[in-house]
């Protein structure tokens, strides 16, 4: 459930059908109910970590699965009674992992187990459709490890999974950038600085930015509560004399970026979004009466994380052109 300190805002972007969540707290899951799951006496291999099936990294596979037992399970935040099958992983060397599930056709879960049975990672909802994906996960060479592959609620089917090398983003703030100025993330964060329409209790801060460059902080952290959350950034931008604002960013993780309206926490809505990060840029250009305030946001695309990332902006506010530029071609406008 959550708490008075957050709201929860499912909000249909204007034109389309897709909806996004301003919330900081994670949301409750609706319970589906599934038909139930049959064994299937002639499956092959993968059922338990006696029989797991191995992966390479790089790797990829498929399968279902629907037909095998529930043996495993582990909290994250959600436990569940799924059937699972199990992959083994076996690195040469060290080496840091992404684990995606896009693709598959349920509820999945992913958890890995090192050769102890000792939990290093679990991933129960990344996409929003509820689906599994794990970046950053350290690995040991010569050490063996076991990818379960389950469901929430009871649920199975059909899946989809890749290993990857982890490449790490990380970004450097610009000589002389503004900054957002935000606390440490911590566990037991109470989000008094720019949390806006999620902050109630203080009074709903914003932020703002005046300036060409910008570099913020976003991330996790356990709620006093003890929910998982996700930092949200809400700032006032006015409108220059040209009527448009044009915004270029990007960030180490993937990041929303969205123009929200109208001015009312209880009827805002998001107006138009773009992603930005790992390490992939990407803008928008907001529009408006010149000297309107906008409302913009900044925030992860998951629920799901730990720690703190950097992310940075660049704006366009006088008399600049507003179609799209590289970052690159962003960045020599002002060396």
């Amino acid at each position: 459930m959550r708490t008075s300190l957050t709201i929860l805002l499912m909000l249909a972007l204007a034109g389309a059908c897709a909806a996004f969540d301003l919330g900081n707290q994670r949301p409750d899951k609706p319970q589906v109910a599934y038909p139930q799951n049959v064994p299937d006496a002639d499956r092959q291999g993968g059922d338990t970590i006696l029989d797991a099936v191995p992966i390479g990294i790089p790797g990829a596979s498929t399968g279902t699965t629907a037909g095998y037992t529930d043996d495993y399970d582990e909290v994250c935040p959600y436990d569940s009674m799924s059937p699972d099958v199990v992959y083994s992983i076996s690195p040469a060397a060290d080496v840091f992992v992404v684990i995606d599930m896009l693709g598959s056709t349920y509820d999945t879960k992913i958890y890995i187990y090192d050769e102890t049975m000792q939990l290093i990672a679990c991933n129960d909802d990344y996409y929003p459709d509820y689906v599994s994906k794990l970046e950053d996960v350290a690995l040991t060479g010569g050490v063996l490890y076991y990818l379960v592959i389950d469901g929430y609620g009871g649920g199975f089917g059909d899946y989809a999974v890749t290993i990857t090398e982890y490449v790490p983003c990380v970004l450097d703030c610009p000589a002389g950038a503004s900054l957002e100025g935000e606390p440490p993330l911590a566990d037991g964060y109470l989000d008094a600085h720019n949390g806006g329409c999620n902050s109630p209790e203080f009074g709903n801060p914003f932020g703002t930015i005046v300036d060409w460059w910008f570099c913020g902080v976003s991330g996790w952290y356990i709620s006093p509560d003890g929910s998982q959350s996700r930092d949200t950034d809400w700032y006032e931008l006015i409108v220059p004399v040209t009527g448009t604002i044009e915004i270029w960013g990007d960030a180490e993780f993937e990041t929303y970026l969205f123009e929200l309206g109208p001015h009312d926490c209880g009827s805002v809505s998001v107006l138009q979004n773009v992603i930005i990060g790992s390490c992939s840029e990407n803008g928008m250009v907001i529009s408006g009466p010149p000297g309107s305030t906008v409302w913009f946001w900044v925030g992860p695309t998951t629920f799901d994380g730990t720690g703190e990332y950097d992310y940075v902006l660049q704006f366009f506010w006088p008399d600049l052109p507003t179609e799209a530029h590289s970052w690159s071609s962003v960045k020599g406008l002002f060396d």
